[in-house]
């Protein structure tokens, strides 16, 4: 009997970021994708979101390869993590193209865990054997160079996953996506699509590559001060344009934030990047250039806290200073849910007074997702049997359902998931499995693992209310008040009468502890307990807010 093949997602559906997919057959694992996401506002004081790999943990000895799609943060950026928690001394070979490779290498050496994993680069085309898989790259264009979708075969069938893709004509390095390769699958028999839905709800197709440039030139040459440009630091292929527009009005260039760094030094050593020789130059050198010889190249364009950009715009970068009379240009699109904090680095640049040019404004940058019309040719291509949209919220997962049923699939071969449901596909057909544990890890400063609701919950308590401590010292003999209770509180909206409520809360605490001490209540967590509830109504029938209370009691 045929072994059922399993399709687990573990991030990526029903959002966009931390795509991750488990692919299961014969008790063996492939695993395409180890990305991660950035944290949404409520998430205070976290640095990065990662998939929850909790179902790998017991199965590390069953993974056969890692694949990587592309080198994009949301593909590649959770891989030392996952690495260094699964155990770096049992992981599996991990595969892709050239450049996609080279970053992962990269951000393994920072871990410093390059010397024990097997970075393997792939070639379009060339089949690599993971157990019972057959697994091969097939070359795409995205809005970064290598990328690829992946094939795997069993003998049960092939399942695509697409990565992320556009049917670019005129990409900027001259190489279109595979549609042979594509349509070949479609010929043969395809089991699977796993299919890209970011853009499922944008009409036509998405605009080539190749635009941007020429209009960075035409911006740059209307600008009279200094230009700073930000994009995805692993948009390469904008980089260059950026390069080239600048050289074309004789403008030195300067690269600031670590990975916009990073990744141009790895693009220019694999010749996707060619600068002519003395154009850059470093942040520090910025100011002894005259104001119309200089473009910035900077990481921010999504308003990252930490980011260069960001730093610039609340004048808190240590080596850039904006002033009025500069131009920035932001030549990519806000990722939904970022649209608030771009929208804050603008007004701040405007109050600096600077001239911000959008894509609103003109047509500097073109999406590395297809739209619908490229959407509807990946199914046609491909003829799948089952359709699993990927990449995308719910909304847009719909949407892709609604495009696969257009062009001819059956509705009930189209599964719209979500994370940690397996979709299962054996000689019986396909069905959704049991539920698997999925959902989210923080990377809170240097720890990774599982910030609890609690935690989140008291940070959200802090910043919205503040938190008062109240220290109460009672005599081990009865239980009676020793000395003045002390009061401090931070964030709490009534400065201009604290000291009046500072005696209030003083009398209150020392109401609590005679009624304890008459009660003979001695339990040191029964009277925090006891002071937390009666200090809270306190302040809540004061202020109708309800900041964090933290009563100590100590014995003497």
């Amino acid at each position: 009997m045929t072994s059922a093949l399993r399709v687990l997602p573990l991030g990526g559906l029903g959002e966009i970021g931390k795509n991750m997919t488990v692919l299961e057959y014969e008790d063996r694992i492939v695993l395409v994708d180890a990305g991660l996401r950035f944290p949404t506002p409520e998430m205070m004081g976290i640095d990065l979101v990662l998939p929850d790999f909790a179902y790998l943990r017991g199965r590390v000895s069953d993974i056969e390869a890692i694949v990587i799609t592309h080198g994009h943060e949301d593909h590649l950026g959770c891989l030392p993590f996952l690495l260094r928690e699964l155990g770096v001394h049992d992981a599996p070979p991990v595969y892709g193209g050239a450049l996609t490779m080279a970053m992962a290498r990269s951000k393994l050496d920072e871990h410093k865990l390059s010397k024990d994993v097997e970075v393997i680069d792939v070639k379009d085309g060339e089949m690599i054997e993971a157990g019972p898989f057959d697994v091969e790259l097939i070359h795409m264009t995205h809005s970064i160079p290598d990328a690829s979708a992946v094939a795997l075969t069993t003998d049960l069938g092939t399942v695509l996953v697409t990565g992320d893709y556009k049917f670019d004509q005129t990409p900027v390095d001259g190489r279109p996506a595979d549609v042979t390769r594509l349509a070949e699958l479609g010929r043969e028999g395809l089991l699977l699509l796993c299919g890209d839905s970011t853009n499922a709800d944008r009409p036509g197709m998405a605009p080539s590559e190749t635009i941007a440039g020429p209009n960075l030139l035409d911006v740059f040459s209307r600008c009279k001060g200094r230009i700073v440009v930000t994009s995805f630091a692993s948009n390469i292929h904008r980089v260059q344009q950026v390069v080239d527009a600048a050289a074309a009005l004789d403008r030195k260039v300067c690269l600031v934030g670590r990975s916009m760094k990073k990744n141009t030094n790895i693009g220019r050593s694999l010749g996707h990047i060619k600068v002519p020789e003395g154009m850059l130059i470093g942040p520090r050198d910025v100011a002894k250039f005259p104001d119309e010889k200089v473009v910035v190249i900077s990481t921010g364009s999504q308003g990252e806290p930490l980011s260069a950009l960001r730093r610039m715009a609340y004048k808190d970068h240590p080596q850039v200073e904006l002033h009025a009379g500069d131009t920035v240009v932001f030549s990519a699109t806000p990722i939904p849910g970022n649209e608030r904090a771009v929208n804050e680095t603008i007004d701040r640049l405007y109050h600096i007074g600077c001239d911000v040019i959008t894509t609103k404004d003109a047509p500097i940058h073109a999406s590395g997702h297809g739209y619908r019309e490229e959407i509807k040719l990946m199914l046609n291509l491909t003829k799948p049997r089952y359709v699993m949209p990927f990449h995308g919220d719910f909304k847009r997962i719909h949407l892709h359902g609604k495009l696969a049923e257009s062009v001819g699939v059956a509705p009930e071969n189209i599964f719209k998931g979500e994370n940690g449901l397996p979709l299962q596909i054996d000689a019986k057909g396909a069905r959704f499995a049991k539920k698997e544990q999925s959902g989210m890890i923080f990377v809170d400063g240097v720890d990774i693992g599982d910030v609890t609701d609690v935690a989140l919950r008291d940070r959200r308590m802090l910043s919205a209310d503040g938190i008062f401590v109240v220290v109460a010292t009672i005599s081990e003999n009865d239980g009676s008040s020793v000395g003045e209770p002390e009061v401090m509180f931070r964030g709490v909206p009534f400065v201009d009468e604290a000291d009046k409520v500072r005696d209030q809360l003083r009398a209150s605490v020392e109401r609590t502890l005679d009624r304890a001490a008459k009660d003979e209540i001695r339990e040191i967590d029964l009277l925090q307990q006891m002071l937390h509830d009666d200090l809270a109504a306190f302040v809540y029938d004061k202020l109708k807010r309800r900041p964090m209370v933290l009563p100590v009691v100590v014995e003497v």
